[in-house]
């Protein structure tokens, strides 16, 4: 077995990832609201020793949303009701820094990482869609350098609240009669351009030190924000070189900013379809291919640029004039089609046509698909990578058949590590600021 070994994870999508996945016969059109459809899926990553289970998520909607993001749980939620199911398998919650208020969301990721046994993890977004800005009495969304501005001082204020316990600041004598240290326990005293926080925080410090800092930055800015912050990047890779020059590029920003390289994962999300043979999985992604449609691909479109109507468009005209109104949301895929889109002079139809069947490198056989996630691996594309499940049952496929591949190469653990999510991944737990601070004391 080789040292380096690939991560995985797998995202609870529900009734899929893209428009019309529900309205495949096989699916079950209230996954995404079923308690009982997630913990099977969770069951399934467990015992295929995924790293984690990993939920994203939105906070606004409209009649053009995805079938999934129209309803389904909310994260916390969800995961810790999968903690109490699980064992082993990290926790990973999407919440954003543009909506919601440091001290809960540190209280919440806390309170998970104690439910869990120490298996939480933050995915760290700043929200792309702009009418978000009206379900929280805003009136605008903040432009794209503010959210990563705000999301550097929020990130410090979350951190700081998970360190003002002290690991033996729960003291619990009965006999003394002293349930807390109050030397060892702190408030933060926060004061910045956004955020004022006192401190300190109403629950101890948690089983893995602090959750394990997931983002998904593409952009220029989202890059140096993953780069300093980050030990875990969901990124999108639609072929081997992108991964590469993506994984390249990040490594070596981290370098340049005093992190090892080696502590920070980056994972592709791709949707395996695997069958008997090469020829029978294309056929099954022909079968998922078929229940989408042209205003699939509009409506991704209208999603990825702030919810604009393309289909005011001629489909068969030059792609519209656009920039301007993506620049402010999903900044880093709105660039990539409009790329794309000079690049190779297409149409709208041809880019959606795109979007709506998107089909990935990995399409094949057991053997085939492995082959593709080891070279990926091995060649600097990925450290791992992000599954979904495209079609009903393929997690089965992949658990059963392709991991089991891996696993003879060396190059997938065949047990969990430890009981930590940080031990899964080999992190570290990170210091305790104050802890450290009265070590450095005592030395000196």
């Amino acid at each position: 077995m080789t040292d380096r070994q690939i991560k995985l994870g797998f995202i609870l999508h529900g009734v899929g990832r893209t428009w019309n996945d529900w309205r495949h016969p096989d699916r079950d059109v209230n996954a995404s609201t079923s308690l009982a459809h997630y913990q099977k899926q969770a069951a399934i990553a467990e015992r295929g020793k995924f790293d984690f289970l990993f939920v994203a998520d939105s906070l606004s909607i409209t009649e053009k949303s995805s079938p999934h993001y129209l309803n389904r749980f909310e994260p916390i939620t969800i995961l810790s009701a999968l903690a109490a199911t699980t064992s082993r398998i990290g926790l990973v919650a999407t919440l954003t820094v543009s909506y919601s208020e440091p001290f809960n969301v540190a209280r919440q990721f806390a309170s998970l990482d104690h439910l869990s046994g120490g298996r939480a993890g933050w995915n760290v977004v700043t929200s792309w869609l702009g009418d978000t800005a009206a379900n929280f009495s805003k009136a605008e969304h903040p432009a794209h350098d503010l959210r990563y501005r705000i999301a550097g001082e929020y990130l410090d204020v979350v951190q700081g609240l998970w360190d003002s316990w002290e690991a033996d600041a729960h003291v619990a004598d009965k006999n003394s009669g002293q349930f807390v240290n109050p030397e060892k326990l702190h408030r933060l005293n926060h004061r910045g351009e956004f955020f004022q926080v006192r401190g300190p925080l109403n629950i101890k410090r948690t089983p893995q030190g602090q959750p394990v800092i997931f983002q998904a930055g593409a952009s220029d800015d989202g890059r140096n924000f993953a780069a300093r912050r980050a030990e875990v990047i969901f990124t999108h890779a639609p072929t081997l070189e992108e991964g590469q020059a993506y994984l390249a590029d990040v490594k070596a920003r981290a370098k340049g900013v005093g992190r090892n390289p080696d502590k920070l994962f980056i994972l592709p999300g791709i949707a395996p379809i695997i069958g008997d043979t090469d020829e029978d999985a294309e056929g099954r992604y022909h079968e998922l291919a078929a229940l989408e449609s042209i205003d699939t691909g509009l409506g991704f479109l209208s999603r990825t640029f702030n919810d604009h109507d393309f289909r005011q468009y001629d489909l068969d005209g030059p792609f519209p004039d656009v920039e301007h109104i993506g620049i402010n949301s999903q900044q880093s895929s709105t660039l990539r089609i409009l790329a794309e889109v000079r690049a190779d002079n297409l149409s709208l139809r041809q880019v959606a046509e795109r979007l709506a069947t998107p089909r990935g490198a990995f399409v094949g056989s057991a053997e085939t698909v492995a082959n593709r996630l080891q070279q990926w691996f091995e060649a600097g594309a990925a450290d791992g990578f992000v599954i979904f499940e495209p079609l009903p049952g393929q997690l089965d496929l992949f658990v059963d058949q392709v991991i089991p591949i891996l696993q003879a190469r060396g190059i997938f653990r065949r047990n969990y590590e430890g009981t930590t999510f940080r031990e899964q991944l080999g992190l570290d737990v990170p210091d305790n600021r104050y802890s450290t601070a009265d070590a450095r004391r005592t030395v000196a």
